[in-house]
């Protein structure tokens, strides 16, 4: 997984992939050139970066990713915890906690969530 890891650029790349799939590739380096200013080569370049990755992929010149967004960040975070906090959940939320105030309504988001867990959906 340590080769998942993307740059701010391949972040707001791979978010208008992820925006806009399925899209041709004629499509995205319209899209790049107009929000990220890059020539077809440099779309075409990362594009073959991030497929190489197994994030995306370019079928007959369609592009789609083969994970989601949130299973992306999913991933990324988890990585975070195990190489943070040693994998401890409780331990990320402690030291989260100790600089950010946490609102009722986000402790009660967060309550539900963890009793949606302990009934065993995964």
């Amino acid at each position: 997984m340590d080769d998942m890891k993307l740059g701010v650029v391949e972040s707001k790349f791979a978010d208008i992939i992820w925006n806009n799939e399925p899209i041709s590739s004629g499509k995205l380096v319209e899209l790049c050139k107009e929000k990220l200013d890059w020539k077809k080569s440099t779309t075409y370049t990362v594009l073959k970066k991030l497929c190489e990755k197994r994030i995306f992929k370019n079928d007959n010149g369609v592009v789609t990713s083969i994970i989601s967004k949130e299973e992306f960040y999913a991933m990324q975070s988890e990585k975070f915890v195990a190489e943070n906090f040693g994998g401890s959940l409780p331990a990320f939320i402690a030291a989260f906690t100790q600089r950010k105030y946490l609102s009722k309504k986000e402790i009660e988001e967060i309550q539900k969530m963890i009793s949606s867990f302990g009934r065993g959906r995964k």
